[in-house]
């Protein structure tokens, strides 16, 4: 499960011209989704990002975490993070998940990010062609993979 974290001041998802999601300070998430991905991969990414300590103290250095700052989470799902462009220039997407296995493991996601983080979070749609609207704030962005744990 790779994830592709953005520190907004804010951003919008669109779909068909109307907006689905919406925020105000806090995370883009452009989360993509494997086929060898499992619940424990959902649960270490959510807590990496929770815990994410990217936002500025009073001393202006990454100390705060999303949590402390009272911010606010925008997910996305992104099959296209696990492109494969190895052969060629036309990317292979063989190693995203199938939609019967990253939908249900995407609404984990968003069950165990409300959790985490206490309120509830803004989502796309799964599959759906959509615009994102943002404010990257920095810019910061960071890209964990729980693949790479070590």
């Amino acid at each position: 499960m790779i994830a592709v974290i953005q520190r907004v001041t804010e951003a919008s998802v669109e779909i068909e011209n109307q907006v689905k999601g919406k925020i105000e300070r806090g995370f883009t998430i452009l989360l993509g989704i494997e086929s060898e991905d499992n619940l424990e991969d959902i649960e270490w990414l959510s807590n990496k990002i929770i815990g994410l300590r990217i936002f500025d103290d009073e001393d202006g250095k990454m100390n705060y975490s999303l949590t402390q700052i009272q911010g606010n989470i925008l997910l996305i799902s992104q099959f296209t993070l696990h492109a494969s462009t190895k052969k060629g220039n036309r990317p292979s997407f063989i190693q995203a998940a199938k939609p019967d296995t990253a939908i249900p493991l995407y609404e984990k996601m968003i069950q165990t990010l409300n959790a985490k983080l206490g309120k509830s979070i803004e989502t796309g749609e799964f599959g759906a062609d959509m615009k994102i609207h943002l404010v990257n704030d920095g810019p910061v962005t960071i890209i964990i993979d729980s693949k790479n744990r070590k």
